[in-house]
């Protein structure tokens, strides 16, 4: 588990909410405080779907990817005032995850359900926090390590400059 403070809050978000650059994760949870609390539940309803849908792979996450949700999140955050407080709770694409663990195939990593990103920002500050969710307990904390350096590596290639605390 790694926690990074971002260090321009400007250009984090515009990276976040206006561009593609986090368009690789899926929204587990948001939480966005202004002048009221938004909470979006990321967990995709196949109910909502027909049968059709479905098998044309209309669903194919557990969750919803952020590039669906991103604008109305976006739309929720701008406005003349800063927001009091949001958290997103981010899952790397399933795919991804497993190409990332998977150039380390020396470790075994079949107990990783997913590579967790949380955003939390608190009025003043953002701080992103890595987690490792996993199906059962494992002693390495090797796929921990290589997300913290997949995800440091990624956010120096977009140019959002961050402290490690």
């Amino acid at each position: 588990m790694l926690a990074l403070q971002i260090s321009s809050m400007k250009l984090f978000m515009n990276q976040l909410l206006a561009t593609d650059a986090f368009d690789l994760f899926l929204l587990q949870e948001a939480v966005i405080t202004t002048a009221n609390t938004y909470t979006i539940d990321g967990r995709m309803n196949r109910d909502f779907f027909s049968k059709e849908e479905l098998e044309n792979g209309s669903c194919p996450y557990e969750f919803q990817p952020w590039s669906e949700i991103r604008g109305l999140c976006f739309h929720l955050i701008k406005g003349k005032h800063t927001p009091l407080f949001f958290k997103f709770i981010l899952q790397l694409n399933p795919q991804k995850a497993a190409a990332l663990l998977k150039d380390h195939a020396d470790a075994d990593f079949s107990a990783i359900k997913s590579l967790v990103l949380s955003i939390r920002y608190d009025g003043s500050k953002a701080i992103l926090t890595t987690a490792t969710a996993q199906h059962t307990f494992v002693l390495s904390r090797e796929a921990d390590l290589i997300w913290d350096k997949a995800l440091c590596a990624y956010l120096a290639s977009r140019e959002i400059p961050f402290e490690i605390l």
